[in-house]
């Protein structure tokens, strides 16, 4: 099986593509500005705003699935036009699509988000993303379509902004809620949905709800930091207008999934 892994250099990208080898799949991997470096993956540079680049590189790569994560946090073209030319590519060549979406299209709310409940950004970038599953949906009805968290392992950026908290080099927010996953975790689940026929969305998070403070103490005590000068606020004391409680039911997933979805507290233990 061919799978091409659109955002090969990306954090989860790169996951998907290293696991990919593992399991004796033919990967090929794309970048635009960074590297991939896993021996195996094929790498070939792509510009996903650029829809005849998409389609040709498509065309000639032929995979029988695409693992789709376009995302860059402050651009719309990236993160929603993006999506869509890849799905329009995919859907050219009758290859398999799995589409990595966020939690932050929601808005936020005590209750858990089931796998199907519509879209209700707060911000630019959960627009984008919802916008992205709008698009694929239509393109794509038999795509797969991944709602995940936020997203831990080796050389994770949430890692690394709680250590920059804890040494007093970043705020964490109490009222930001999310179900964090192990990179490791959502890899093996994107892979398996790319062998599957699920169509349609998924939650595919940890088990485990915190706010980004209460991952911060998690960090401190998993690598042994001093938790006294950890920054924390609240995001409406600064301004900032993100998604606040985002609890994602992963339920489905659990039952359709060999792939175990560890929570972080497990994760961190």
């Amino acid at each position: 099986m061919r799978v091409l892994v659109v955002g090969g250099s990306g954090f989860l990208g790169r996951e998907v593509c290293r696991r990919g080898v593992r399991v004796g799949l033919s990967v090929v991997g794309t970048f635009h500005s960074g590297e991939i470096g896993v021996p195996g993956v094929a790498a070939r540079r792509l510009d996903v705003t650029d829809r005849a680049a998409v389609r040709a590189l498509v065309a000639e790569v032929r995979p029988d699935a695409v693992v789709a994560t376009p995302n860059r946090y402050d651009d719309w073209t990236v993160t929603a036009d993006g999506a869509a030319h890849v799905a329009l590519a995919a859907a050219q060549v009758g290859a398999r699509l799995v589409h990595l979406s966020s939690d932050a299209l929601h808005g936020g709310r005590p209750q858990p988000y089931a796998d199907d409940e519509p879209p209700s950004p707060v911000n630019a970038y959960g627009a984008a993303k919802a916008a992205a599953e709008t698009a694929v949906r239509a393109i794509d009805p038999g795509a797969a379509l991944v709602r995940t968290s936020l997203i831990l392992g080796e050389g994770s950026k949430q890692i690394q902004l709680c250590r920059d908290a804890l040494a007093g080099r970043a705020v964490l927010f109490t009222d930001e809620v999310r179900c964090p996953v192990d990179v490791t975790d959502l890899a093996d689940a994107v892979l398996e949905l790319a062998q599957s026929s699920y169509a349609g969305l998924l939650n595919v998070a940890g088990v485990d709800a915190v706010s980004r403070a209460e991952l911060g103490l998690l960090v401190a005590e998993r690598f042994g930091l001093d938790a006294t000068g950890l920054k924390t606020t609240t995001a409406a004391a600064v301004g900032v207008v993100r998604p606040s409680g985002v609890r994602l039911d992963s339920a489905r997933a659990a039952g359709l999934l060999r792939t175990r979805l560890r929570g972080v507290r497990e994760l961190l233990a």
